[in-house]
C-alpha cells in the first residue's frame, strides 16, 4: 500500500497527476485537484513539459525524470535571487506623509488630485490609509510634492542585531514573546 502524497491516505493504485508543476502519487478522490500525467505512450507524443522534441524520442522515461527534475522549485544553482530582495517596499507612514506635505505646500486634497490628474476620493483614502498607491499615483506624488515614499531595499536587514555567536538565527531571535 502506498500513502496519497496529498491527503495521506493509503491507496493501492496511486494515480500520478501533475499539481503547480510537481508530480505527486494520489489517491482516486484527490486526482481531481490536478491534472492527470499521462504513463509512457502519452508523453512520448506531448512535448508540453519537455525542452526539446529530441529528448522525447530518446527514450520516454528519462524525458519524465529531467522534466519532472527541472520543473521543481528545489535548492541548487545559487544563480536564482528573489526579486523581492530588489524591490523598495512603500512606507508605513505613507498617509502621514502624503498629508503633512500636501498641507506645507498649502494645497486641498481637490487641488491636488487636479495637479495628479487624478480624483479627490483617491487622494481622501490615500491619506486615511485606506488605499495602497499604484506604482504610477506614488511617482506622482513624490514628483509633486517632493517627497519619498519608499524605503530602500534591504534597508531592514542591515539594522539586524539578533543571532548567536556562531551567526546562525533561530526562532527565538525572531519572535517578540507576549509573556515576558
Amino acid at each position: 500500500m502506498v500513502q496519497c502524497e496529498m491527503c495521506g491516505t493509503e491507496t493501492q493504485s496511486p494515480n500520478t497527476i501533475k499539481v503547480e508543476g510537481a508530480e505527486l502519487d494520489v489517491c482516486d478522490e484527490c486526482t481531481d485537484f490536478g491534472t492527470e500525467v499521462k504513463t509512457q505512450d502519452a508523453s512520448s507524443t506531448s512535448t508540453k513539459y519537455s525542452t526539446s522534441s529530441s529528448s522525447n524520442d530518446s527514450s520516454s522515461g528519462g524525458s519524465t525524470t529531467a522534466s519532472s527534475g527541472s520543473s521543481g522549485g528545489g535548492g541548487g544553482g545559487g544563480s536564482r535571487r528573489d526579486m523581492f530582495d530588489e524591490m523598495d517596499e512603500l512606507v508605513q507612514d505613507f498617509d502621514q506623509r502624503i498629508r503633512s506635505a500636501r498641507e506645507s505646500a498649502g494645497l486641498s486634497q481637490s487641488e491636488l488630485a487636479d495637479q495628479l490628474n487624478e480624483k479627490a476620493s483617491l487622494i481622501r483614502k490615500l491619506e486615511h490609509g485606506d488605499h495602497l498607491p499604484s506604482d504610477e499615483v506614488q511617482r506622482k506624488l513624490e514628483s509633486e510634492l517632493d517627497i519619498d515614499l519608499t524605503e530602500g531595499a534591504g534597508e531592514g536587514d542591515t539594522e539586524w542585531d539578533g543571532g548567536s555567536d556562531v551567526g546562525e538565527y533561530t526562532l527565538g531571535d525572531v519572535v517578540e514573546r507576549k509573556d515576558s
